[in-house]
């Protein structure tokens, strides 16, 4: 296995910049999604996968995307590490709304305002930070209000936990519902 030098790399163009919404902020126009370096792709390395996280930002890219539902919490935990030491250079992504049982099993969508906050918070802790850039509902819960969802989140940026808001597979309706409760900076589908 090779690990990359973190040497700064001047000969390259910057990255693009794109503004997420009206007034969300200025992300690299190709971003990191970590969730390959905690589950669902086999076998993961904790140092070749912070080595990639370092050499992303070494090469300007500023936006990483993780969720709470990532190795159950591991991947915010590996990220924190990363944060420790460059947390301005990053633009933080996460995400909640999808539920695991103990056997790492889905156990469904939770979309209640005392979820939005409990998982904020378990959020945060594990990051080793005190604020998210960008916090998404990962999925809908159809048993909810988006209103209800979305109101809680906006408590959340009230409280300066959260600066900017997004939703993961929403549809328009709901993210025109959702707009009208609180600005949606980031709308992420999977591709």
């Amino acid at each position: 296995m090779t690990i990359m030098s973190r040497e700064p790399i001047n000969n390259l163009p910057q990255l693009p910049r794109r503004r997420l919404g009206a007034h969300g902020p200025e992300v690299s126009a190709l971003g990191l999604g970590c969730m390959g370096m905690s589950d669902f792709y086999g076998p993961a390395d904790e140092a070749t996968s912070m080595a990639v996280l370092h050499r992303a930002l070494d090469l300007g890219m500023n936006f990483l995307d993780t969720s709470d539902i990532y190795g159950n919490g591991a991947n915010e935990r590996l990220l924190s590490g990363l944060l420790a030491n460059r947390r301005r250079e990053v633009v933080l992504a996460t995400k909640f709304g999808i539920v695991r049982n103990a056997d790492g099993l889905s156990a469904g969508v939770n979309g209640k305002p005392s979820h939005v906050h409990a998982s904020c918070d378990a959020s945060l802790r594990r990051l080793g930070v005190n604020h998210i850039d960008l916090y998404y509902l990962h999925r809908v819960d159809r048993s909810v209000p988006i209103e209800e969802t979305v109101g809680a989140m906006a408590e959340l940026v009230r409280a300066g936990k959260v600066r900017h808001l997004g939703l993961s597979e929403a549809s328009a309706e709901t993210i025109r519902r959702a707009h009208r409760v609180h600005p949606i900076a980031a709308v992420q589908s999977e591709y």
